[in-house]
């Protein structure tokens, strides 16, 4: 009798040390990437953040620049007055631009008056700044318009925006700045500083924010004004030509 050889095939398949190798290398590579996207979102909330905390102020700051644009001409009917304080040991400050003219009768008048200031927040919890704004005179709107003339003279604060945890305005003088102008002639320029960020009490009592937290601005007032230029002498200039060459020269 012939016997026949039969082969049997049984299904493939894979280890239990292939799976869990497997398995470790897909769990090492989805670690992996799920850590490079956590770092990714972070760095991209990061600056997100990082830009709409300086957006506020920014816009705060271009906007006190355009009225500080208009003062265009040094002229005795432009005045700029600034004065800066401790409102509840938060520093405050208020900048005035007052603008006036002369009527038929040689009488001085308001033609228009523009303050900013901030003064502490009463009615909120977080005891921040209320910055506002006014804007009045008679420059304003055209007066024919309105037959009640007091609404036109009428000085109304506007409110900008709450949360102010510093706000100072300062006249660069060289390398030292003044708190406080007074005079009738225009300050070459105005250095404004503006944070929402959280204070901090200082030694002597009063609240600060870092300087990094600070957003600060300087503004050219008179563009006009002469500028005075420091020419070097020739015998200087060669000098200067004559080292950068040296220095050039291979050695």
């Amino acid at each position: 009798m012939r016997r026949t050889s039969k082969t049997s095939r049984e299904p493939w398949g894979f280890s239990l040390a292939e799976v869990l190798a497997a398995l470790t290398i897909a769990a090492m590579v989805l670690v992996a990437t799920l850590g490079i996207y956590n770092r990714a979102e972070h760095s991209a909330r990061a600056i997100t953040h990082k830009l709409d905390n300086s957006r506020l102020p920014s816009e705060i700051l271009q906007r006190i620049a355009e009225d500080l644009d208009e003062v265009f001409v040094a002229s005795s009917d432009t005045k700029i007055t600034i004065e800066n304080k401790l409102d509840h040991l938060h520093p405050t400050a208020r900048l005035t631009i007052l603008k006036t003219i002369y009527d038929n009768r040689d009488r001085k008048q308001t033609f228009e008056r523009i303050v900013w200031q901030s003064s502490f927040d009463y009615e909120s919890d977080a005891n921040g700044l209320v910055l506002y704004r006014s804007h009045s005179g008679i420059g304003v709107e055209d007066k024919l318009l309105d037959e009640q003339k007091e609404n036109w003279e009428r000085e109304l604060f506007v409110p900008i925006c709450t949360g102010v945890t510093f706000f100072k305005i300062q006249v660069p003088q060289g390398e030292d700045f003044q708190d406080k102008w007074t005079s009738d002639r225009l300050p070459p320029g105005i250095a404004i500083s503006i944070s929402f960020a959280e204070p901090f009490k200082t030694v002597t009592g009063t609240f600060d924010v870092p300087d990094e937290e600070k957003f600060t601005r300087t503004i050219a007032v008179d563009r006009t004004r002469k500028i005075k230029f420091i020419f070097t002498k020739k015998e200087k200039e060669e000098e200067l030509i004559n080292e950068e060459q040296k220095s050039e020269q291979p050695e």
